[in-house]
């Protein structure tokens, strides 16, 4: 399969995971619910690895850059999304994490020196013109709970930049151990758990207030994380990791960034209520954006 499919299966995950984990993260609160997914998915890819012997393919060199990945981009990033998520809902969070693959190619201007103009700087404002437009003006008036704005809009916006720029620079960090070809992405997505579990069991340990649970966990909670760790982690990061061995951070970054257009009809679905045209048009706008920024589109 090649790299255009597993980073769109990988969209498609998260679209579907998104609606899964916005009960279960209301109810324990974003530290919390991070924190008993990331135990779930570590012991779904570590008996995975264990299984498979893919954890032999794991190098003293490759460890260290996958733990700082999945401190980067899953411990800091994903707490931040399902902060926002709490605050703004699936729809406004799918759309500010889109901007991923933005920052995905910001970075690469700066870490390559290549230059941002013509058609490219274009895309640039779209992303951000899209989903300012989606975020501000894509109710249509809607009463669902799903999207009601929970305390400051901007905190909210905040926290979904954050995670979307933390999802930007864990990709780049695992891109080197990834792109020889030699490290078992199964494994290697479960060091990246396993580190950010980490960090999440340390501040748990220390009892900083916004690692406690909002309210106690039950088995209908847990079975809901342990299918949104699955289809999300388990299997779409893995997907991820898969597609960066065959293509570089954007590209793969602009397909995977296609999540809010893919959720927008299931939103429809869950909640019986068309999605505004501001929400549809400020979600292709954002993708179209993304795609001439990262030079998939020329003049």
């Amino acid at each position: 399969m090649g790299y255009e499919w597993l980073a769109l299966a990988s969209a498609s995950l998260w679209a579907v995971a998104a609606l899964i984990s916005v009960k279960p993260a209301r109810h324990l609160g974003a530290f919390a619910y991070s924190r008993w997914r990331m135990l779930l998915v570590s012991i779904m890819l570590g008996g995975m690895s264990l299984f498979t012997g893919g954890w032999q393919s794991l190098t003293a060199h490759a460890l260290p850059m996958l733990a700082l990945s999945g401190l980067v981009g899953i411990f800091v990033g994903d707490t931040a999304l399902f902060a926002c998520m709490n605050r703004l809902g699936p729809r406004r969070s799918g759309l500010l994490f889109s901007c991923h693959a933005l920052f995905s190619a910001l970075l690469g201007l700066w870490l390559f020196d290549e230059r941002l103009g013509g058609w490219r700087l274009v895309g640039a404002m779209l992303v951000l013109g899209g989903v300012m437009l989606a975020i501000l003006f894509g109710r249509r008036n809607q009463q669902h709970e799903w999207e009601q704005v929970r305390g400051h809009l901007a905190i909210g916006i905040a926290l979904g930049l954050t995670a979307a720029l933390c999802q930007s620079l864990g990709a780049i960090i695992a891109k080197p151990v990834m792109v020889t070809g030699t490290v078992d992405a199964v494994s290697a997505s479960g060091v990246r758990m396993a580190s950010a579990l980490l960090a999440h069991c340390v501040l748990r340990g220390l009892r900083v207030p916004l690692a406690l649970p909002l309210n106690p966990i039950n088995r209908h909670i847990l079975g809901m994380i342990g299918i949104n760790g699955f289809l999300a982690m388990a299997m779409g990061m893995t997907l991820i990791l898969v597609a960066l061995r065959q293509a570089d951070v954007g590209m793969v970054a602009i397909l995977s960034s296609t999540t809010p257009v893919m959720l927008l009809p299931l939103l429809w679905w869950h909640s019986g209520q068309r999605p505004a045209l501001a929400a549809w048009g400020g979600a292709l706008l954002a993708t179209l954006g993304t795609a001439m920024v990262l030079g998939i589109s020329h003049p």
